[in-house]
């Protein structure tokens, strides 16, 4: 698997993707996410970055139609999301990736990437993904609960690839994963624009992912409170200490 590469650049400007402008929203009537502004292009990786409980799952919710209340607006390739259910969102374009339960684990490999809705050419869709997974080829008959977190995560990003999206929302895509594996996922993220996926992701390893991202956004309480072109972001003192802490 390619090692993961530092500061990718767009081959030439893309299109907005994903619009969200004054998000608000959260759960019961207590609000998590407060103003918060940012946008995705074709082909981008941006990361979202914070300490713990900033509403970065919050936002990643948000966008695939799981938070229970948002006000605000959500725009995906021009179309207002407001309202749309989450299978809808995904036979938009979009993709999610959870945090945790990212899989069935009851299932084996092969019947996790058969429940996928939506997707007309499965059987040569899974062979692809299989290609693209290689790993995962003589798991197929394995419970996927019984996979390393590293496999587990392979078939993750597989089962969302299926569907061919135009932007993955991956949701803290190295938890509790060991630092080999984290550089695994990684290099996988990274390859995502060449095949014209975007991708926003949360993440808790903010250098580095934000090393293999375009742009990023730092929130602190449900706010935005530092955004910019990635690599800027990597060389501002106040924020490394104020918001990635000296390791990651």
């Amino acid at each position: 698997m390619p090692a993961a590469t530092a500061s990718p650049q767009p081959a030439a400007p893309a299109r907005k993707l994903l619009e969200i402008d004054g998000l608000h929203g959260g759960y019961g009537a207590t609000d998590i996410l407060h103003g918060v502004t940012l946008e995705v292009a074709e082909r981008e990786i941006v990361t979202i970055a914070g300490t713990n409980g900033a509403g970065k799952s919050t936002l990643a919710k948000a966008v695939v139609g799981l938070l229970p209340r948002v006000t605000g607006r959500i725009a995906f390739a021009g179309r207002d999301l407001g309202g749309l259910a989450v299978e809808d969102r995904i036979a938009a374009g979009l993709a999610y990736v959870p945090q945790v339960a990212n899989v069935f684990a009851s299932l084996t490999v092969l019947e996790n990437l058969k429940v996928v809705p939506g997707v007309d050419d499965l059987a040569a869709r899974i062979a692809q993904q299989l290609d693209a997974f290689p790993a995962l080829k003589p798991r197929l008959r394995q419970r996927a609960g019984t996979l390393s977190g590293g496999e587990r995560q392979m078939l993750a990003f597989a089962r969302a690839l299926l569907t061919r999206p135009k932007l993955i929302v991956l949701d803290e895509p190295t938890a509790a994963l060991a630092p080999a594996l984290v550089q695994q996922v990684f290099a996988l993220v990274v390859e995502l624009p060449a095949q014209e996926v975007a991708v926003l992701m949360v993440e808790q390893r903010a250098r580095q992912a934000l090393a293999i991202s375009h742009r990023g956004r730092i929130l602190d309480q449900g706010r935005v409170v530092l955004a910019g072109a990635a690599d800027s972001l990597l060389a501002d003192d106040r924020m490394a200490r104020l918001y990635l802490g000296s390791g990651h």
